[in-house]
């Protein structure tokens, strides 16, 4: 898990400045609208529209902001056509990425994601050169304190998770994406809080970079993650306590 909570914790730790606030309600609008147009928009009967509600939630996004993007994917209100797409390609140290996007325009994203993988020091590849490195999953992180890992395993088991890991003071659920509602509605259940839950893209193999290295795989993923087309990123980088120490001083 390692490739994953890395980057998934460096994003955690910046947090939303409240100037990249309204970016970050734009792109889960675009999150919403797909979901709604591809199974209605009742998130009762549509888990991929109930999991964009609850990520526009996390973040405090108004209710109004939600409900006008589902009137949008349903056809009740206009609204622009998104597109979903997967960029792949390589960055420093030969580590594998993956970019989810929705966008109106392909070619103007195609431009210009290749045009960051180049800048930061990456390449863009053909699809699929990367996405065989990761699997799909749910993840759930919490927080070990005052958290029993035996009472954990069986809710979480019990539930359709695949496995239970602690690493560093907490511990992370994974599970198919389908079973991804069931796990989270019964950690919810039971009262075990979530520091962050997800359906992500988890690494396969891992590759270990040194600091350097990291700090240009930082970036290149940051400036991935800042255009307004991107939802996710995914990089299989592996840091190591002392990499880490290193990058936090800078």
């Amino acid at each position: 898990m390692a490739g994953h909570s890395h980057w998934a914790n460096i994003q955690h730790k910046k947090g939303i400045a409240d100037s990249k606030r309204g970016k970050v309600w734009s792109k889960l609008s675009r999150l919403i609208i797909i979901a709604a147009r591809s199974g209605g928009g009742d998130p009762v009967m549509n888990l991929r529209l109930r999991y964009a509600i609850d990520k526009a939630r996390a973040i405090s996004m108004p209710k109004d902001n939600i409900e006008r993007a589902i009137r949008r994917g349903t056809g009740e209100a206009e609204g622009i056509s998104f597109e979903e797409l997967v960029y792949e390609g390589f960055g420093s140290a030969g580590t594998a990425i993956v970019v989810d996007l929705l966008t109106d325009n392909r070619n103007r994203s195609n431009g210009e994601i290749r045009k960051i993988f180049e800048k930061g020091g990456g390449n863009m590849g053909a699809p699929g050169c990367a996405a065989h490195f990761f699997d799909r999953k749910g993840v759930f992180i919490i927080q070990a304190k005052g958290v029993d890992e035996e009472n954990l395993m069986s809710i979480a088991l019990d539930a359709g998770a695949d496995d239970v890991q602690s690493e560093g003071g907490k511990f992370t659920v994974t599970c198919d994406p389908s079973s991804f509602s069931k796990v989270q509605e019964a950690l919810g259940k039971n009262s075990i809080a979530t520091e962050s839950s997800e359906i992500t893209m988890v690494p396969k193999v891992t590759v270990d970079v040194d600091a350097e290295s990291a700090r240009k795989i930082n970036n290149l993923l940051e400036a991935l993650d800042d255009h307004d087309d991107v939802q996710n990123v995914h990089c299989n980088m592996n840091m190591s306590a002392e990499v880490m120490a290193e990058l936090e001083k800078s």
